[in-house]
């Protein structure tokens, strides 16, 4: 069997908010593998609520969450200043839904997710 060595302190940080504890738990462990570490919530009122680094850090944010969705989300981090790269992961987004994260400087992933384009898309985002 192949493993990989765990993520290291120095690894980028990727935070996912999603209601789905499935998702939230596959992801959160596709991402581990690839080398992240990784955080998690399910909820964006949970994600508002909590201190966030400043750098080395993604966001993956579901747009469809209960209370307030992904791009609220993001908008009230923007708000108090938090410009961390985030990406918006949802299912057959809606015009308006492209607009707005385009708007917001936010990339699209689609669902259901491949895991090698979400990470390839979570380290284009935190290219310099």
């Amino acid at each position: 069997m192949l493993t990989r060595p765990p993520p290291s302190p120095e690894s980028p940080l990727v935070i996912i908010v999603d209601d789905d504890p499935a998702v939230r738990g596959a992801l959160a462990f596709a991402l581990e593998l690839d080398g992240f570490q990784v955080d998690a919530f399910g909820t964006g009122e949970e994600l508002l609520s909590r201190e966030l680094p400043d750098h080395d850090t993604c966001l993956v944010l579901d747009e469809r969450l209960p209370g307030i969705g992904g791009l609220e989300a993001l908008a009230r981090l923007r708000g108090r200043a938090v410009g961390l790269p985030a990406l918006l992961i949802t299912s057959n987004p809606k015009a308006a839904t492209r607009r707005a994260a385009a708007a917001a400087g936010v990339l699209i992933v689609e669902k259901p997710l491949i895991c090698d384009e979400l990470t390839g898309s979570i380290r284009a985002a935190l290219r310099p």
